[in-house]
């Protein structure tokens, strides 16, 4: 009895073996034209993986894309979101001592002496407000910017495993009407087998 189990254990392992050698894994499928012989790599991860680079580094989905030109305009714009992040947050702290100092009685850069300009203590408070509010919505903007960058790698993945050949096209046409001897604008889709 012993020997009929281990006999069929190790037949059954040995074909679960084979099987799990006989399979090849790939990270893409091969899909064939049914107009054509053309074949056309698909990659089913590509979109979420463009996605993960961006997160982890923005502008990374866009070098995993092959799109670099769109690298120095990421920067750009995230660069700058942070550039007023950190001005607006510089000249609240400012207008905020200043308040406090000027409760306090103590002498501050915005009290009129020395040169320095005066504003009021309702002035240092609409200040601090404007200052506060521009610095939330830099933050906002900043991250707004981020996550755009991210869909926007991931749905540009997504559009290039789309067809885009020749055999399906749309060519706005410009038809002379024999009748009326006016021009009449049209549009034609065209599909080539």
């Amino acid at each position: 009895m012993l020997k009929k189990q281990l006999y069929l254990f190790l037949i059954l392992f040995s074909f679960g073996v084979l099987a799990i050698h006989s399979q090849e894994v790939t990270d893409t499928l091969k899909i064939k034209n049914k107009f054509g012989s053309i074949s056309k790599e698909f990659k089913p991860l590509a979109p979420a993986t463009a996605a993960f680079y961006s997160a982890v580094l923005p502008g990374l989905g866009q070098a995993y894309n092959k799109k670099y030109w769109k690298i120095p305009i990421i920067y750009a714009a995230l660069g700058s979101g942070i550039y007023f992040y950190s001005d607006n947050n510089t000249n609240y702290k400012r207008a905020r001592n200043a308040y406090k100092l000027s409760i306090d009685g103590k002498p501050h850069e915005f009290d009129g002496t020395n040169g320095n300009i005066l504003l009021s203590d309702d002035a240092l408070v609409r200040a601090q407000k404007s200052y506060k509010k521009d610095r939330d919505l830099s933050l906002l903007v900043t991250v707004g910017l981020y996550l755009l960058q991210v869909v926007e790698a991931s749905t540009n993945a997504h559009l290039l495993q789309h067809n885009v050949d020749d055999a399906l096209s749309v060519k706005p046409q410009l038809i002379k009407d024999t009748a009326t001897n006016k021009t009449i604008v049209g549009a034609s889709i065209n599909f080539k087998f």
